[in-house]
């Protein structure tokens, strides 16, 4: 069977290019699969993750303002599905254009939509004006609309289907793409935390929290590994907070797996997520979690006081006070981190994997 994956790029350290590396190498590898992955604007060189060598990759160059930018890409659609002639298409875009498709094609092959964001994220804060809320309702139709004329819409968590409220929604999670039967020791006084600086992200909270918890742990450090973003300068503000000497930003590493083993346990405080892929790699390292419960991955990944803690999103006390407990109390932190470990599990890629097949053979049937 033939797959095309769209996305918009894959040339980059984020959620979506590593997943979607983990289910192509698996689809071509264990289960025979051709896969074809389109992106734009050179969006597949040079790769961070690494892709199978049987997987064929295409470009669309797409450049104008913004009716040139659709027309462009429009038509460039049609000519690259024309010669690939998938069986099936996987979109994995949360921009306009994925909405746009089942509108662009006709005679289409089973179109899927592979959702990996929340419904409300914002990529930076949207001051609101009247232009910014007609822009708003405006996405919302289309987001509404697009999505009911895909065959179907994957979402990661039973929640973003409450979320998105459609009645072609099915719940396939990421799947974990490492094992190992190695353990943080939990004995650092180092926590670590994953993601690019966006405002989504929200790491401008964390480190307004990781300020009120170091006057109480001045030798506790945090690391934060992702892409640093120049209009969102998380060193200036740990400047301004005088916590500079507690945090180390570093750019994303191949290796981080390794980093997860160096830290006692996890922090995330994303204002928006789909899912938290960070969440199941650092639970897979023995790490325990505290996360805002914020829309909408979080919730589905951990139990509270069991495998980490859950807090009400913006509830600054509540975070500070989590971290300290898991920085007071040894027995209670290494308690949870083998309680994620045990949770990790149930994100095996052969059991997710299995999932995507059965989906793929049962769309081409109907």
């Amino acid at each position: 069977m033939k797959l095309l994956y769209i996305v918009p790029n894959i040339n980059n350290e984020g959620g979506v290019a590593r997943v979607l590396s983990i289910k192509a190498n698996y689809l071509v590898k264990k289960l025979g699969y051709e896969v074809h992955i389109l992106t734009q604007n050179e969006g597949f060189s040079p790769l961070f993750y690494s892709f199978n060598s049987n997987i064929v990759f295409h470009d669309l160059p797409l450049k104008g303002n913004f009716f040139q930018f659709f027309k462009s890409f429009s038509k460039g659609l049609k000519s690259k599905i024309k010669t690939i002639q998938p069986d099936i298409i996987i979109v994995c875009d949360n921009g306009l254009k994925a909405y746009t498709i089942p509108f662009i094609l006709k005679n289409k092959p089973p179109l899927i939509l592979e959702m990996h964001s929340s419904k409300f994220i914002e990529e930076r804060e949207i001051k609101k004006t009247i232009f910014t809320k007609l822009l708003s309702n405006f996405v919302s139709v289309l987001k509404k609309n697009g999505i009911k004329k895909y065959d179907r819409f994957v979402v990661e968590t039973s929640e973003s289907i409450s979320e998105w409220k459609v009645k072609n929604a099915i719940v396939i999670p990421n799947p974990l793409w490492f094992t190992t039967d190695e353990f943080s020791t939990l004995e650092s006084e180092k926590v670590i935390a994953v993601g690019r600086h966006t405002y989504e992200k929200g790491f401008d909270r964390m480190l307004q929290i990781w300020g009120k918890v170091i006057v109480k742990h001045p030798d506790w450090l945090l690391e934060i590994y992702g892409k640093s973003n120049k209009n969102i300068d998380l060193r200036v503000l740990a400047e301004n907070l005088d916590i500079s000497k507690n945090v180390i930003f570093y750019e994303p590493v191949r290796n981080i797996k390794e980093k997860y083993l160096e830290a006692s346990f996890y922090l995330m405080t994303s204002r928006f997520e789909g899912f938290g892929m960070v969440l199941i790699e650092a639970m897979a390292s023995g790490l325990p979690c505290i996360a805002y419960d914020c829309p909408c991955g979080p919730r589905a990944i951990i139990s509270q006081n069991d495998n980490g803690f859950l807090i009400e999103n913006g509830d600054e006390s509540d975070y500070v006070k989590a971290i300290e407990t898991l920085i007071e109390n040894v027995p209670l932190r290494r308690e949870m981190g083998k309680k994620a470990k045990l949770s990790s599990e149930k994100y095996n890629i052969d059991t997710i994997m299995q999932s995507w097949d059965q989906l793929f053979i049962g769309i081409k049937k109907s």
